[in-house]
C-alpha cells in the first residue's frame, strides 16, 4: 500500500513538472537561469521545443498504466541528453544537478503504476 502511495506522489510530481516545463519551452516563457543553463550546454531554441513537446507528452503518458513505462523511458531519456550536452560543454555541475531528476523516473518504473493490477 506504501508503495503504491509513494508511486502515486510521484506521478503527481512528474505531471507537474512536466506540465510546467513543458508549457514554458512551447510559449518560450523560460525563466532566466533556465535559459541560461540551456545556452550555457548548447542546447538551441529548436531543441527546447523539441524536450517541451516531449515534455508535455509525457505528462500526459505518465497517467495511465499502458504507458506508464515509456513516459519514463521518455523522460529519463531527455534528462540523461540534458546530461550528455552538459558533460559535452564542460559542466559538470549541471549534469551533477540532474542526477536526481534522472533517478525519478527510474524508481517509478521499479515502483510500478499504482492502478496497475
Amino acid at each position: 500500500m506504501i508503495i503504491k502511495i509513494i508511486s502515486a506522489v510521484l506521478i503527481l510530481i512528474t505531471v507537474f513538472f512536466s506540465l510546467k516545463h513543458g508549457w514554458s519551452g512551447i510559449t518560450n516563457n523560460l525563466k532566466p537561469e533556465e535559459a541560461k543553463m540551456m545556452s550555457d550546454i548548447g542546447i538551441g531554441h529548436n531543441m527546447i521545443l523539441l524536450i517541451a513537446i516531449l515534455s508535455l507528452i509525457v505528462a500526459v503518458l505518465v497517467v495511465f498504466p499502458q504507458t506508464f513505462f515509456i513516459a519514463n523511458v521518455i523522460n529519463a531519456t531527455i534528462i540523461l541528453m540534458i546530461m550528455a550536452f552538459a558533460l559535452k560543454e564542460g559542466n559538470i555541475k549541471t549534469a551533477l544537478v540532474e542526477i536526481p531528476f534522472l533517478l525519478m523516473p527510474l524508481i517509478m518504473i521499479y515502483l510500478g503504476h499504482p492502478l496497475k493490477k
